[in-house]
C-alpha cells in the first residue's frame, strides 16, 4: 500500500525527479545546519551564563575575603551580596526531583580555578523560574522596564561550597528564550537557497527536458507514419543537439531503406505475377483434369503466399487514411461472409463501438483469425465488448489449443500450427503474424489464450484483438 502511493506520488519526469532530489537533498543540508547551530547557540548560552554565574560568585567571595581582612562590619558585606545577587545558604540547594548539568559545572569550576579560586564542591542545575518566585518577581519587574514580554521561563542555579560544612554561595541566572529572529532568519535563508537554487536547477532542466520532450514525440509519430518530413531542428545544449541531428540522419536512413524495400517488393510482385498470369493461362491447355487441378492449386497457393508477404512488408507504411468505422458492422459482414459459403462462424455478443480505423487492413486481420478457427479449430465464435479503454475482440474455436512455450512462437513469420507444408491443412504461416502486425498498426494487441473448462482442460483457442478507445 504505502509502495503504491509511493509510485503515484514520485514524479515521473526527470525534471521533476532531479527537482525532487535536490529540494530533498537541500532541506537534509538546512536541517542539518540548524541543528548545528542551535547546538552552537545551546553551547554558547550555557557559556554566557557559566561565565556570568562564575563572575557573580568570585566576586562574593573576593568581597568577603577582603572584607573579612580589613575587619569591616558583615552588613557591608551583605549589601554588596545583594547587589550582586548572591545569597548564602547552610544546606545544599540542589532538590530531590534536580538533574545536575556536569558540564556547566567542569566549566565553572575551571573559570574559578583560573582566578586562583578553588572550591570544595561546584554544583550547577536548571530550574523552571516558577520554582523561584522571587526570580519570577524580578524577571517581571525587568520586562516592564524594558517594556517587552519575552519573560524567562527557567533559570540557571550555581552553587559553590568553599569548604566543607561552610555552607553555600549561590546565584541565580536567568535563562532568556531565544529570539524570534534567529528562527526568522533561518527560514529566510532557507527559502531564500531554495528560490535561487532550485530555480536556476529548473531553468537549466528546462533547456534540456523540453527539447528531449520534442524529440519523443517526434520518435512517437515517425514509429507511426515512417514520415521523415518536418524533422526537428537541433536545439537545446549541445549534448542535446548531437542527439537530435544523429536522430534526424537516422530517420533519414530509415526512410530510404523502406523505400528501397517499397520499390524491390513492388519488382518482385510485379516480376512473379506475370508468369504466374500466364502460367493460369497455359494449364488451361492440360487435359488431364486432376493434373490441371493440382497445376491451378499450386499457383493459387504461390498467389496467397506472394500477396501475404506483400501484405506483411507494407503493412507499417499504410497508404489509406483512419476512418471512422462502426466496429460491430464490420465483423457481422465478416460473419455473414463465412456463413454464405457454410462455414460453422457464429456472432456472438457484440456492442456498438466506432473507432477510427482502415477498415481493409483491420477486415484482412480478422479474417486471418477466423480462418485459423476455422483451419485447426473446425469452427468460429466472434465476439465484440469494450473492457476500460478497450475494444475486444475475441475469436474462439474448439480445437486443441497450443502448448503454453509455443504460443509466442505461433507469431514468428512462417511458423505453422500444423508443420507439414501442405496448403490443404494449413497456410504459409504468415496470417498471425500479419493479424498482430495490423494491430499493432492500430496501437492494439493480439495474443493467444488457451481455453479451458472447469477442471482445467484445454477445450479451445481464443484469439484476443485489442484496440484502445480514444
Amino acid at each position: 500500500m504505502n509502495q503504491r502511493w509511493f509510485h503515484r506520488l514520485w514524479p515521473r519526469s526527470l525534471q521533476g525527479q532531479l527537482l525532487l532530489a535536490v529540494a530533498g537533498a537541500l532541506l537534509l543540508a538546512q536541517s542539518i545546519s540548524a541543528a548545528l547551530l542551535y547546538r552552537a547557540q545551546s553551547e554558547r548560552r550555557e557559556a554566557a551564563l557559566v561565565h556570568s554565574a562564575a563572575i557573580r560568585l568570585f566576586a562574593s567571595q573576593h568581597e568577603a575575603g577582603l572584607l573579612g581582612h580589613l575587619g569591616r562590619h558583615p552588613p557591608d558585606f551583605i549589601e554588596k551580596a545583594r547587589r550582586l545577587r548572591v545569597e548564602r545558604a547552610e544546606q545544599n540547594p540542589l532538590r530531590a526531583n534536580e538533574t545536575r548539568i556536569p558540564g556547566a559545572e567542569e566549566e565553572l569550576r575551571a573559570i574559578l580555578a583560573s582566578q586562583g579560586f578553588t572550591p570544595a564542591q561546584v554544583m550547577v542545575v536548571e530550574r523552571p523560574i516558577g520554582d523561584d518566585p522571587e526570580l519570577s518577581r524580578r524577571a517581571l519587574l525587568h520586562a516592564a522596564r524594558r517594556g517587552h514580554d519575552r519573560l524567562p521561563k527557567a533559570l540557571m542555579l550555581a552553587a559553590i561550597e568553599t569548604a566543607p560544612g561552610e555552607g553555600w554561595t549561590l546565584v541565580r541566572v536567568p535563562i532568556r528564550p531565544e529570539a524570534p529572529a534567529v528562527s526568522l532568519s533561518l527560514i529566510a535563508q532557507t527559502l531564500l537557497l531554495y528560490a535561487l537554487l532550485v530555480g536556476a536547477i529548473a531553468f537549466i532542466l528546462g533547456k534540456i527536458t523540453r527539447p528531449l520532450a520534442a524529440l519523443t514525440g517526434r520518435l512517437e509519430h515517425f514509429s507511426r507514419t515512417q514520415d521523415s518530413a518536418g524533422q526537428l531542428a537541433p536545439q537545446g545544449p549541445d549534448d542535446v543537439r548531437h542527439l537530435i541531428v544523429a536522430h534526424n540522419a537516422m530517420e533519414q536512413r530509415i526512410v530510404a531503406l523502406l523505400n528501397e524495400k517499397d520499390v524491390m517488393l513492388g519488382a518482385i510482385g510485379h516480376d512473379l505475377k506475370t508468369p504466374l498470369t500466364a502460367l493460369r493461362v497455359r494449364i488451361e491447355s492440360v487435359e488431364n483434369e486432376t493434373e490441371r487441378a493440382r497445376m491451378a492449386a499450386t499457383i493459387e497457393d504461390i498467389t496467397r503466399s506472394l500477396d501475404d508477404i506483400l501484405s506483411l512488408a507494407r503493412v507499417g507504411r499504410p497508404s489509406d487514411p483512419l476512418e471512422p468505422t462502426e466496429l460491430s458492422a464490420l465483423i457481422a459482414d465478416i460473419v455473414g461472409e463465412y456463413e454464405d459459403m457454410g462455414q460453422p462462424v457464429v456472432l456472438d455478443q457484440t456492442r456498438r463501438i466506432v473507432l477510427p480505423l482502415r477498415a481493409t487492413w483491420l477486415r484482412r486481420a480478422v479474417r486471418n483469425l477466423v480462418g485459423n478457427a476455422l483451419r485447426y479449430g473446425k469452427s468460429a465464435r466472434i465476439s465484440l465488448s469494450r473492457e476500460g479503454n478497450q475494444a475486444v475482440i475475441r475469436i474462439a474455436d474448439e480445437g486443441a489449443g497450443i502448448a503454453a512455450d509455443q504460443i509466442e512462437a505461433m507469431f514468428t513469420p512462417f511458423t505453422r500450427g500444423e508443420p507439414s507444408r501442405n496448403s490443404e491443412t494449413g497456410g504459409a504461416g504468415l496470417g498471425l503474424t500479419l493479424a498482430r502486425a495490423i494491430a499493432e498498426q492500430h496501437g492494439g494487441t493480439l495474443r493467444l489464450e488457451n481455453r479451458r473448462d472447469a477442471s482445467g482442460v484445454v477445450i479451445g483457442l481464443e484469439a484476443v484483438l485489442s484496440l484502445p478507445v480514444s
